[in-house]
């Protein structure tokens, strides 16, 4: 069995319930649900929009492989509504909307992959408040295998940016 971290997000409709509606698909599609973070509330990240993200971090259990983890959280993305992941601007951006579920994999074990569907871990997490916030809740002490700092280490680091900017 591995152990998977995934981050939840939802800014649309009644975004406490999309959050638990998540949690109960995760658990009984994913595998069991080992922590979780508490609901942190965010301004959406590279788009604009009226409505605040509310965020979680799920560490799994999961016999899943990373492929069959994406498609799986996709399926429950897609079952609560979700709409255009993966849309590009003609310079090569991806574009954020608004939606009612994000599910990405953020962690699988200590797995290092880039393939042109997934990579782990996920990119630019050590630039994410909205990530690293609810991470550094349950694991703390998990050092993110490219960076090689700890979860805990990267936050304050971030902390200490975001005053000084």
């Amino acid at each position: 069995m591995a152990k998977a971290v995934l981050i939840t997000g939802s800014n649309l409709g009644d975004t406490t319930a999309h959050m638990a509606a998540a949690r109960d698909q995760i658990a009984r599609t994913v595998g069991p649900i080992l922590a979780c973070s508490a609901l942190w509330e965010s301004d959406p990240w590279e788009f604009e929009a009226p409505q605040r993200f509310l965020n979680q971090v799920l560490v799994v259990e999961t016999d899943l492989t990373p492929q069959q983890l994406l498609t799986t959280v996709e399926t429950i993305e897609r079952s609560m509504g979700r709409r255009h992941k993966g849309e590009t601007a003609p310079d090569g951006h991806r574009l954020y909307h608004s939606r009612t579920m994000d599910i990405d994999l953020l962690f699988y074990d200590d797995l290092v992959l880039d393939t042109p569907t997934l990579t782990l871990p996920h990119p630019r997490i050590q630039e994410r408040a909205f990530v690293l916030g609810p991470l550094q809740e349950v694991i703390p002490r998990y050092v993110h295998p490219l960076l090689h700092q700890t979860i805990e280490t990267l936050w304050n680091n971030l902390q200490e940016n975001t005053t000084r900017s």
